[in-house]
């Protein structure tokens, strides 16, 4: 498993980013893909999950980003995104995707990941 995340930047609060986590191969069709972020001196958390493509079209989201970011996937480009509106300078930090095997139930626990990539890092000015 390869994964590549991109599109993170410098916006102002209010705005909107649209990050990308390119995969390798049919990753998509395996393992339900995560995204996350990691702010300085704080713990990686949850941020997002879609499922695998077996698994129909299912998403969760972390109650702090619930009604602003949409976690979408296009299976013919390999791709997950993270579309992050209404940012806010608590949203910034590096963001990550990963994968994981776990019942979806329990897709919002970051140690069942892995396929860590390079994260994205993502910086809201107020």
């Amino acid at each position: 498993v390869q994964l590549q995340a991109s599109g993170g930047g410098l916006v102002q609060a209010g705005g909107s980013l649209r990050l990308s986590c390119a995969a390798s191969g049919r990753t998509l069709s395996y393992f339900h893909l995560g995204w996350f972020r990691q702010a300085p001196g704080k713990e990686r958390e949850f941020v997002a999950a879609i499922s695998r493509r077996s698994y129909g079209v299912s998403t969760q989201y972390a109650d702090s980003v619930k009604g602003r970011f949409t976690v979408s996937r296009d299976i013919a480009k390999s791709t997950v995104y993270l579309q992050m509106n209404s940012l806010k300078p608590e949203d910034t930090a590096i963001y990550y995707c990963a994968v994981t095997q776990i019942l979806w139930a329990y897709a919002d626990n970051t140690r069942n990941y892995f396929g860590w990539g390079q994260g994205t890092q993502v910086t809201v000015s107020s």
